[in-house]
């Protein structure tokens, strides 16, 4: 197995060199329609952002125990070459595609990923805006690792795709020509992603292709101006409570429900869910708040 490069890694210092430059160009040349830059929510995103680093290298121990096992019990095996490597990266694409999905759809799933969409703001500090609840999305990809591609290739197709979603988390570019934007997630196929109006709600989740989107049904395009951010908002920029707040509503709701079937719809169905009228007492019951949809 070759060594392959930690992408995210080496992106850092592009990361925080495109981001300054960035606000600087909001500063200079302030746009009054664009969601712009806030000291607090970017402290927010950056602080977040760390976190994850930190949280992702716990979680990394188990997910690499299941990959390295169910990558030994196959026989296939996949070498890394110039002409597989193209081929590994589009497969993960549209596995990424289903992880992302299934966030947005799975209340539990989206209760990490809602992190990505609680800002308001739409820039490149958002980007790094991560869960500190990441395990989530490794099942995905256990298709590539038993058709025998090994686990750190797949971290690696993984880390290139983060990266290229780093620069599409901005209003400063337009529409790109008509071929880039029906192939690959642009800048505004992302916008759409993030807003919270209904027309624009759980669409776009390609990661570098938006062709996903447009063969399975998903894509929308880019009309009125989004407005980000969830469709009930959380007024916190503490990142502890940024990182838990939907897993603190799916217990309230728990404790709010009755029946194992209520509670499994609860934690498996839609974001949107409630507790049905009356299914719980007292005061759990009674402040327990709607949760998020997807934003």
């Amino acid at each position: 197995m070759p060594n392959l490069p930690d992408v995210v890694l080496w992106s850092i210092p592009a990361f925080v060199l495109l981001t300054v430059l960035e606000m600087a160009g909001h500063r200079i040349h302030p746009d009054e329609d664009a969601a712009g830059y806030e000291a607090k929510d970017t402290a927010t995103s950056i602080g977040m952002g760390l976190g994850s680093l930190a949280f992702d290298a716990l979680w990394k121990i188990p997910v690499v125990a299941v990959y390295t096992a169910v990558y030994e019990l196959t026989p296939l095996r996949v070498p890394v070459l110039w002409w597989t490597i193209p081929l590994m990266l589009l497969a993960q694409d549209f596995l990424y595609y289903w992880q992302h999905r299934g966030h947005h759809v799975i209340r539990i799933l989206w209760a990490c990923h809602v992190v990505h969409h609680s800002s308001r703001k739409f820039n490149l500090s958002t980007a790094l805006r991560q869960p500190w609840t990441g395990v989530t999305g490794w099942p995905f990809y256990l298709p590539m690792i038993a058709l025998g591609v090994h686990p750190a290739a797949v971290a690696f197709c993984y880390s290139v795709n983060l990266v290229y979603q780093f620069w599409i988390h901005t209003e400063r570019v337009d529409k790109l020509p008509r071929p880039f934007e029906y192939v690959l997630n642009t800048p505004s196929h992302h916008r759409v992603h993030h807003a919270s109006q209904g027309g624009y709600l759980d669409r776009n989740f390609g990661g570098v292709l938006i062709v996903w989107d447009r063969v399975f049904g998903s894509w929308t395009g880019e009309t009125e101006r989004p407005v980000y951010g969830l469709t009930k908002n959380i007024e916190t920029y503490n990142p502890l409570r940024v990182a838990t707040h939907e897993y603190a509503a799916i217990a309230r709701d728990l404790r709010a429900a009755h029946g194992w079937r209520e509670r499994a719809g609860l934690v498996f169905r839609g974001p949107g869910r409630q507790p049905a009228p009356g299914a719980g007492t007292g005061p759990a019951a009674a402040a327990a708040p709607a949760p998020e949809a997807a934003a």
